[in-house]
């Protein structure tokens, strides 16, 4: 069980405190309780399914956020199994920590890897800058995008992020311009482009890195142009109103796969993503792979045709 329960967790946290007790008498007291361990154990597993069958928009998006979740770096270095060469640097300002990419290899095949990065302490937070790129990091991720398609590899990007750093020295260096930028240039990348949203995919933060051929969302995650939080202040004045406007966003993976919006939903362990770190690695590994055998098959002038097809049969609109 992770150390840190969520909310809506709180029944297993009792659960285990009676199975840690029953555990201990049979220790200290040699009082023979396999038969209440077991049903305790069996209970467990079962309010876990029950719990997390049955999840809320607003504690999908807790999920997302749980402090042991796995981030970019922990992905990558999973799947590449520490053969990672990272790379730095917009060759304009500086090297935004908050966006990393680099060459790794996934079966003895060389990827670029882009995503953003948060912070697993304060001051690595801090350091990371809680996961929010500036347009220097965009810069770099566009830079590196550019690098694959020279070298002809796959690109992979995770997606983490509350949004790009929304501070006045960001928009003063041109923040929308490099998302925008972004977005064009993603769009025509002659080679195979794989997005996965791990965490939180808010805004334009997340979509700078997020237009490919195939857009996966795991399951406990959320993509939608602003955070319930952010939502229920605009409307109500105050964040007392988040549960409802997670659930009016329709921003979980399951609304997004209805919506037709992404390719596909990565089925996460029992418990999230943060309960079983080698069991999502290796999930997530396994649809990079699968998609990857059938998007490199593919000629580039097609693949790009039906990436922009894609994107722009999304939404509804009406010409007067």
């Amino acid at each position: 069980m992770s150390s840190i329960l969520l909310d809506f967790e709180k029944p297993l946290e009792e659960l285990h405190e009676q199975l840690m007790k029953a555990k201990q008498i049979q220790e200290k007291g040699k009082v023979n309780v396999n038969t209440v361990i077991k049903e305790l154990e069996s209970k467990i597993e079962k309010t876990r399914k029950d719990l997390y069958s049955n999840l809320s928009a607003w504690q999908r998006v807790q999920l997302s956020r749980h402090p042991e979740r796995p981030y970019t770096l922990d992905y990558i270095n999973a799947i590449t199994e520490g053969n990672f060469l990272e790379l730095f640097g917009d060759r304009q300002v500086k090297d935004d920590k908050a966006m990393i990419g680099g060459f790794g290899s996934i079966n003895g095949e060389t990827v670029m890897f882009v995503g953003q990065q948060k912070g697993n302490n304060t001051k690595a937070r801090q350091f990371r800058n809680f996961g929010m790129p500036n347009p220097e990091g965009y810069r770099k991720a566009l830079r590196l995008f550019k690098l694959a398609e020279k070298f002809n590899k796959p690109i992979i990007t995770l997606i983490d992020t509350p949004g790009a750093f929304p501070g006045l020295e960001a928009e003063e260096r041109g923040q929308g311009e490099a998302i925008a930028r972004n977005l064009y240039e993603m769009s025509i990348l002659k080679v195979p482009v794989i997005c996965i949203i791990i965490g939180e995919g808010a805004s334009g933060g997340a979509l700078g890195i997020g237009i490919g051929d195939k857009v996966l969302m795991l399951e406990n995650t959320w993509y939608s142009v602003i955070s319930p939080e952010s939502c229920s202040s605009i409307l109500w004045r105050n964040w007392d109103n988040k549960e409802r406007a997670a659930d009016a966003l329709k921003l979980t993976s399951l609304d997004m796969s209805e919506l037709k919006l992404i390719d596909g939903i990565i089925s996460e362990p029992v418990g999230g993503a943060h309960s079983n770190h080698p069991e999502i690695f290796e999930s997530v590994k396994r649809e990079i792979i699968k998609h990857l055998a059938v998007l490199t098959k593919m000629d580039p002038e097609m693949r790009v045709q039906q990436r922009l097809e894609k994107f722009c049969s999304m939404g509804v609109y009406k010409e007067e």
